[in-house]
């Protein structure tokens, strides 16, 4: 099967992209061709897949050209981007739309009348849990993902200065949009905080462990539960998040904030001075984690999703996990 993966607003190496989907199809033997803003972020595409450069957030006309290369001799085309909907050209293979943001029940259901739709309620969202991560510690926190001023860094970086007097400091392990690069680079030079820039996702999962929390700050909501809260619960760590309506809530692995400064510093120190508390949200979150979010359980299936929309037939040996 051939397959092409397209985007052009995440990073090329979005772990749910490259490092499950993409990873999980080229496991099974599958060809894939990634259309993504791969010189934007200055990434060298992966190997064993066909890449093709997009811009950020390219117009109409380029995404189209874009993809037109990409749909060459493929068998199925996975969005990950609504906006590429509008791109499509007139002859192309089924659609997969990989719902990551916030949309509205119409566009769902325009979309699902004319295209296969993803939802976490298809694809579950995961991570990679570790086994036996350590317990949590007292002296940082952690952000994995990128950074924008929509997901917080004006709030991050006031909380990274609220808690410089306390010991403990805040590392980010993520890409960072344009305009807020010079915050964080402004930042970092004071010593309020680490800023990585892109880390790949299995080091920076490893980077994360014994944290004292992992946080997810957001003025958005969405379909789904950011995948950077699955990352912090299988790694044991107690998560802080602004709401999402996500699994932190439900399981109660975590605390959940607003998104202002103030609420921030309270929780990381409430946590800094309950150690049980820590290691209790810890451990909850990374028991769920492993019961329902730990990807290698949800591969063989996803493929075979894939395969089915596809209307390939492909021998049964090959859905082995």
């Amino acid at each position: 099967m051939r397959v092409c993966v397209a985007t052009t607003v995440h990073h090329p190496e979005d772990a749910r992209i490259m490092h499950r989907q993409i990873r999980a199809l080229l496991d099974a033997g599958h060809e894939v061709t990634y259309v993504a803003p791969f010189t934007y972020y200055n990434v060298t595409p992966a190997m064993g897949v066909a890449a093709i450069d997009v811009p950020r957030n390219a117009g109409y006309g380029r995404a189209r050209a874009a993809l037109k290369r990409g749909l060459k001799g493929a068998d199925l085309l996975v969005l990950h981007d609504h906006r590429l909907l509008h791109t499509l050209p007139f002859h192309h293979p089924p659609i997969v739309w990989d719902v990551r943001e916030q949309v509205t029940a119409r566009q769902l259901s325009r979309a699902e009348r004319r295209h296969h739709v993803v939802t976490s309620a298809v694809v579950p969202e995961a991570t990679l849990v570790s086994a036996t991560p350590p317990p949590p510690g007292d002296t940082r926190v952690v952000h994995i993902g990128r950074l924008s001023l929509e997901r917080g860094v004006s709030e991050l970086i006031g909380l990274a200065e609220r808690l410089v007097p306390h010991g403990i400091r805040m590392d980010l392990l993520g890409a960072a949009d344009r305009e807020v690069r010079p915050l964080l680079r402004d930042a970092q030079r004071v010593g309020l905080l680490d800023w990585f820039g892109y880390v790949p996702n299995r080091h920076a999962l490893r980077m994360a462990e014994g944290a004292l929390a992992g946080l997810a700050l957001s003025a958005e909501t969405g379909p789904r539960t950011p995948t950077k809260i699955l990352d912090y619960m299988g790694r044991g760590l107690p998560v802080i998040t602004t709401p999402h309506g996500s699994v932190a809530e439900r399981v109660g692995c975590g605390v959940v904030v607003p998104l202002d400064v103030d609420a921030l510093v309270n929780a990381v120190l409430d946590l800094k001075e309950d150690p049980a508390r820590r290691v209790a949200l810890g451990a909850r979150g990374h028991a769920e984690a492993r019961l329902r979010h730990h990807w290698p359980d949800h591969a063989a299936e996803f493929v075979a999703r894939m395969e089915r929309w596809a209307g390939v037939r492909v021998p049964a040996h090959s859905l082995a996990v």
